[in-house]
């Protein structure tokens, strides 16, 4: 029996590859679109039984190729641009594809753990696992509410298990490839290494200077907690996948700064004196993000810790360290 990770070649669903070798497992075919060549560095070091093209995978999903051969599938593949406009491709790439895997999943009774996103909650100020709740803000948002809402009216036709995991801003290893979706971890360290300072957006909507607040997850945390579903998989449902804690972009940047700082065998610094010494930069707030930006999002974690997970999660100042000295000082 194989494990499928879509997606696998992204930051979560490489992460996803690599905990499950941790682990001793190697079945695990591995789909994605290399269009973007350059994402394979993210599984150099894994082990994996096969690539697919995701256009093949299906195609060979139609062909029956995979029955009774698959137990389960981490479904991470999807266009996380939310700056993407093309409605068309948006719902063609996130929306159909997961509704076909997802009958494919019934159909093979076949575990199912699939990315949604706390883009589903758009602007509000509320983020809990309910339909009162969610107001999308683009079209990648919606792609991803129109699921969990199929999702929701099938729950009572399901084989085996289906979770979602709506992610929250999710940071860490094998990101590289993102581009400008890429962490603001990740932007920072680029930025403090190529010029001594890091930048963020000045206030808006009521915050003050790199003061927008959101839950930062990192990706470490998000591949353990896929791991214990798939261990659980009597437990199904919508969850968020967060830490429960929002901290303003300013603890981003702060923590950033300071690992380069203790790399260079230098003091740590609040983030007062670093602004003061010009190590923090705050930038006009982009004009195309107005009306389209979360300003503060912070993950309920009752229904999961509910369902039974109990770990703690990183913090920002942890989980960035981490980042800096065992990924990005080293690659």
């Amino acid at each position: 029996m194989y494990i499928v990770v879509t997606g696998a070649a992204g930051l979560i669903g490489s992460n996803i590859v690599k905990a499950l070798n941790e682990r001793g497992i190697t079945n695990i075919i591995a789909v994605d679109n290399l269009t973007r060549g350059d994402k394979f560095r993210n599984l150099v070091d894994c082990e994996i039984s096969d690539y697919v093209d995701k256009h093949e995978f299906m195609a060979r999903i139609r062909a029956h190729a995979y029955d009774r051969r698959i137990k389960a599938i981490f479904h991470e593949g999807a266009c996380s641009d939310t700056m993407e406009h093309n409605g068309k491709y948006m719902m063609e790439n996130n929306y159909q594809y997961s509704l076909d895997l997802l009958e494919f999943a019934k159909e093979q009774r076949a575990q199912f753990l699939y990315a949604s996103s706390a883009a589903v909650y758009g602007g509000g100020t509320v983020f809990k696992e309910e339909r009162a709740h969610e107001d999308p803000l683009n079209v990648y948002g919606y792609s991803k509410f129109l699921f969990d809402q199929v999702v929701r009216q099938r729950a009572g036709e399901l084989t085996a298990q289906v979770v979602g995991f709506r992610y929250f801003n999710v940071y860490g290893p094998r990101e590289g490839h993102k581009g400008r979706m890429a962490s603001v971890a990740f932007h920072h360290f680029n930025q403090y290494r190529e010029s001594g300072k890091v930048r963020l957006f000045q206030g808006r909507d009521g915050y003050p200077d790199g003061g927008q607040m959101r839950d930062f997850v990192s990706v470490k945390d998000v591949a353990k907690v896929n791991l214990w579903f798939f261990d659980h998989p009597e437990v199904s449902g919508i969850f968020n996948l967060g830490t429960g804690r929002a901290q303003p972009f300013n603890d981003v940047a702060t923590a950033v700064a300071n690992t380069m700082r203790e790399l260079e065998g230098k003091e740590p610094m609040p983030t007062e004196e670093l602004v003061k010494a010009g190590i923090i930069e705050y930038v006009t707030f982009p004009e195309a993000l107005i009306g389209k930006y979360q300003s503060f999002t912070q993950a309920d974690m009752a229904k999961m810790r509910a369902a039974g997970y109990s770990e703690p999660f990183l913090s920002v100042a942890e989980g960035v360290r981490d980042y800096v000295l065992n990924w990005l000082n080293s690659r």
